[in-house]
């Protein structure tokens, strides 16, 4: 802590210093000044907590210095050491927050006695303070939280406007008497992706950003307030009362303000004036639905309105037109098929003069039901967690990939659905090289343990794979199912063993895994056209 020692004569400052124990009492700085005027100069460099002052001093006298710490320090604690023993005096030193007036010649402990006094009443003071502070940071961190939540639910539903006006009033000043209003919205969905991948690991800071420049220069002058939509990941919403029919100038403005601080400029959507609060969803649709119908491949203007609206697109190109030839580009494993595939896709995709938001997310919806059909025809027998799992490399909603002017790159969307399409290729090849591996490795333990009493099912709990995916993938890869497959071994290795004389046709039955002679030899018969014993005579004859 600091104290400062104010008093025109130096003796009495040196007795001060000498009278008290300052580390018992937790000070580390001394500061000292000979007037009044002095101390105000002392008391704006070092900010002490405690000051201690004679109140007859030249130039500036104690009882203006109050007067100036009233004013100006009010956190700091004083103690007056005075040689006037004056009622007019002590009454001055208490309407200005002293807290103790202490006469010379100066009692030791009387002193030590007002420094700890001082000092409690200080430190308590600034524990409310610092209480004070922390709320103060947390209802700031709430506030914006609170506004979203309150005026996305105006927008969603006009009637909760009333519950809310006398807040919306005080705060805001969106007053009673506010009977229009236009909205505008601001979405990521069309933002450059060059600012967004600089904030890809903090989405909200610059979703905070963007808001804070949006309401610098909404707020100070009354003209509206803008907030994150609750019931949206990427989109700010700007709710406008005030010069309404200037509102697109003004958005130019603010997009200015986005150019000098973040080095971009970004779309808006504006609705059209309504009612407010009963048509402000009306507005805010009009805005959405203009933000979204935008022409992608062109740069007119950053504000974008249902006045003006883009031409309208050519009939409907879908992406499903090419899911049979993109189905067969990821089954050949060929990079080079499914390029050509994406290429053909892509030329008709450059002879339409219009692209929208709202059709590119047609596209990728159509996109995201294709890719997630390949995974379960490619993936048969899969659960829902591991497609989900399979899915996770790509994003959720669709991205838009911009250029520098805010312009549809062509080029980069094409290069994303190579990457997406390419990997989707790469995960079949390795999921048939794994399926491959394992029917083998099925194989190579039915070679080895033929003699025993194997089942389906018991292969498919050894293996962790359903019986019904086995005998699939069986027939697949040897043309003929399991059961027979395990059948031809065993008559194999039967046809070895009945050449041996000394075996009997049930010892060979039971070395190849049948316990039942009769059985065996039906089988036998079934497979080789001849009983067991007649084979034996056959082979021995030869």
């Amino acid at each position: 802590m600091k104290v400062l020692l104010v008093d025109d004569e130096k003796h009495v400052r040196d007795a001060i210093r000498l009278l008290v124990n300052w580390q018992q009492h937790g000070i580390d700085t001394i500061l000292e000044a000979p007037d009044g005027e002095s101390a105000t100069a002392l008391i704006a460099q070092h900010h002490p907590e405690i000051i201690m002052t004679d109140m007859m001093m030249p130039i500036m006298n104690g009882v203006k210095l109050l007067e100036w710490l009233h004013a100006n320090a009010p956190d700091a604690k004083t103690i007056v050491i005075s040689g006037h023993d004056d009622f007019s005096l002590l009454r001055h030193t208490l309407k200005y927050g002293g807290t103790d007036y202490i006469l010379k010649p100066i009692d030791p402990g009387q002193l030590n006695e007002a420094l700890d006094k001082a000092i409690q009443a200080w430190t308590k003071d600034e524990e409310l303070r610092q209480t004070n502070r922390e709320l103060n940071i947390e209802m700031n961190t709430i506030k914006p939280m609170y506004w979203d939540k309150l005026l996305s639910g105006i927008i969603a539903e006009p009637s909760t406007y009333e519950s809310a006006a006398e807040q919306l009033d005080k705060e805001l000043h969106l007053t009673r008497s506010i009977n229009e209003c236009r909205v505008a919205i601001l979405s990521l969905d069309t933002m450059e992706r060059s600012v967004k991948n600089k904030f890809s690991q903090n989405m909200d800071l610059l979703l905070f950003s963007l808001t804070n420049i949006c309401n610098e220069f909404l707020t100070t002058d009354g003209r509206g307030y803008a907030f994150r939509h609750w019931h949206s990941e990427t989109e700010i919403v700007l709710l406008l009362w005030k010069d309404l029919l200037g509102a697109e100038a003004f958005l130019e403005k603010i997009n200015e303000g986005m150019r000098t601080a973040l080095h971009t400029r970004v779309d808006f959507g504006i609705g059209r004036l309504h009612a407010f609060p009963a048509d402000v969803t009306l507005s805010y649709q009009e805005a959405r639905d203009a933000l979204r119908k935008r022409n992608l491949k062109a740069r007119d203007t950053w504000i974008h309105s249902m006045l003006n609206p883009a031409k309208s697109p050519q009939p409907a190109l879908t992406f499903t037109q090419y899911e049979e030839k993109m189905n067969l580009a990821i089954r050949s494993g060929s990079t080079q098929q499914i390029e050509e595939v994406i290429q053909m896709w892509m030329d008709n995709v450059k002879q339409s003069e219009v692209i929208t938001l709202e059709q590119l997310d047609l596209w990728w919806r159509e996109y995201t039901v294709m890719k997630r059909r390949w995974v379960q025809q490619f993936f048969s027998g899969i659960s829902e967690d591991k497609v989900k799992e399979m899915l996770t490399d790509d994003p959720t909603s669709v991205i838009v990939p911009l250029d520098e002017q805010g312009i549809l790159s062509l080029s980069q969307w094409q290069q994303e659905l190579t990457r997406s399409i390419v990997h989707m290729s790469k995960m079949l090849l390795e999921n048939q090289h794994k399926d491959k591996n394992v029917i083998f490795e099925i194989s190579e333990y039915l070679q080895n343990h033929y003699h025993e009493d194997v089942t389906l099912q018991e292969i498919a709990s050894r293996f962790f794979l359903s019986r019904e995916y086995i005998s699939r993938k069986f027939k697949q890869e040897f043309e003929v199912n399991l059961s027979d497959y395990l059948g031809q071994i065993r008559m194999s290795k039967a046809k070895v063993l009945l050449r041996n004389p000394h075996l009997r046709i049930s010892q060979v039955a039971e070395m190849v895994g049948y316990q039942d002679e009769k059985y065996f030899s039906k089988v036998f018969k079934k497979l080789e056209g001849i009983t067991p014993n007649e084979y034996r005579k056959t082979s021995n004859s030869i």
